[in-house]
């Protein structure tokens, strides 16, 4: 038999609908054999809501039914903390792979069981894996400045020969990367294939004749890549027979932490897929905006397209854990005090054309503020009115968004003048006080906007 592969990825929100999950679960189990490695390859803990409360812990009922050969770290792995992460790997029955990490000069997380490289022994082949993370963590996920990491592709090529060396046949690469760091990977090293993540355009091709596969967010897809041949082939988990006690892990762990709560209704469905929510103007985002401006007063709210995450459109009935799953982050709203000035350069960087490697994004979501495409380039206007250079204004924004430079790096921790409470705790409560909905009514340009 040849050896094959069975790549799962960015789980993520998935949990916070457990049929979701349960069916990822049940391809797996369908698909695996002895002659099949199962990986994941990152933010297979969270987030979302379940992580929230269980400090990423909700993956074990997954992970415990899968029993994946392997995994490796992603950036929101760490969002609970590195204990926290410690305790989800120390419990898990698959083996973890990080070689590119490191906390006070060891290697994250070889206390809790994570190695540089793992040899998996199937019926007909030994596969060595290993696994990176996205250098670019610091700045994305908060609490994580000190680890510091070596470049991903290095690692990857130095592992290689080694776990050839330790009686390999094939080395496969866990790569939770941006695309050019994992084509790098696949290009660049001597790696069999690279089974990618973090970024949630799902696809897959092949590099060099070394197959890459990224199934993309929440569980959609999973992808089996044929070691001999270098055949892919894309599975949608839709089509897949749930497994049935995963489900009820995941049922019972919502009802247990009061989640199921219904807050309101919404009779045209709110979409959460990537398109609208990096294609422009977009009622979801207008709605998270609105819930912001709402409780804190500012001028203008402003939500970065990022910060809210994909997953099942909200529609009828709209629980507690439907709206935290919009934004599952413990981030705090704060009002920040920019001068026009600063506005302007807030809104120029919404276009994703102006920061390196988000060029197909629009992820600026506002309320109290009309945004205009004139002369070449975007004009905000607050209350009907051009933007004065010399005036201040409050801007209220997810606490993230300040100490990020990745997303919108004129806004700064020094621009924040009043906190609130917890980004969702803020939609929930304005969803109790005003329902769920937000039109499209021109904030954005015609030009970016999705309806």
């Amino acid at each position: 038999m040849s050896p094959r592969l069975l790549h799962y990825s960015d789980i993520e929100n998935a949990y916070n609908t457990p049929e979701r999950v349960a069916r990822v679960a049940g391809l797996l189990a369908d698909r695996r054999g002895p002659d099949a490695l199962v990986a994941g390859s990152g933010d297979d803990t969270g987030p979302g809501v379940l992580s929230l409360v269980s400090d990423g812990r909700q993956s074990l009922d997954f992970f415990e039914a899968v029993e994946p050969h392997v995994e490796t770290v992603g950036n929101h792995d760490f969002d609970h903390g590195f204990d926290a992460l410690r305790r989800v790997v120390a419990d898990s029955p698959q083996r973890w792979s990080l070689a590119n990490v490191e906390l006070d000069g060891e290697r994250f997380g070889a206390d809790a069981g994570i190695e540089a490289g793992v040899l998996v022994d199937l019926s007909d082949a030994t596969v060595g894996v290993v696994g990176v993370l996205d250098p670019a963590t610091t700045e994305m996920t908060p609490g994580t400045d000190a680890l510091d990491f070596s470049d991903p592709v290095d690692a990857v090529a130095r592992a290689e020969p080694r776990l050839r060396e330790a009686g390999a046949d094939r080395v496969v690469a866990l790569a939770h990367t941006n695309d050019d760091d994992a084509r790098a990977v696949a290009a660049d090293t001597g790696v069999d294939a690279v089974l990618a993540g973090h970024s949630h355009h799902q696809h897959a091709t092949a590099i060099d004749g070394t197959p890459l596969t990224r199934p993309g967010a929440t569980g959609g897809y999973v992808y089996e890549v044929d070691l001999d041949t270098g055949g892919v082939t894309c599975h949608d988990t839709a089509t897949a027979d749930p497994d049935p006690a995963v489900a009820a892990a995941l049922r019972e762990r919502v009802a247990a932490n009061d989640l199921d709560e219904v807050v309101a209704h919404v009779e045209d469905p709110l979409s959460r897929d990537r398109e609208r929510r990096l294609g422009g103007e977009w009622r979801l985002g207008n709605f998270v905006a609105d819930a912001y401006r709402w409780k804190t007063g500012a001028d203008v709210a402003l939500q970065n397209g990022g910060g809210i995450r994909e997953g099942p459109p909200l529609s009828g009935e709209v629980t507690v854990a439907d709206l935290i799953s919009v934004s599952p982050f413990e981030e705090p709203v704060v009002v920040a005090s920019v001068t026009g000035a600063e506005l302007r350069s807030v809104v120029a960087e919404a276009d994703g054309r102006a920061v390196d490697g988000l060029n197909d994004y629009w992820y600026g979501h506002v309320s109290g503020m009309r945004v205009a495409a004139e002369n070449g380039g975007y004009e905000p206007y607050v209350g009907g009115e051009p933007v004065e250079t010399g005036e201040r204004y409050t801007v209220a924004v997810p606490n993230y968004v300040l100490i990020t430079d990745l997303e919108f790096p004129t806004l700064t921790e020094a621009h924040a003048v009043e906190r609130y409470a917890l980004q969702y705790e803020v939609v929930v409560e304005y969803a109790r006080e005003s329902g769920v909905d937000a039109p499209l009514e021109g904030r954005i340009p015609d030009a970016v906007a999705a309806e």
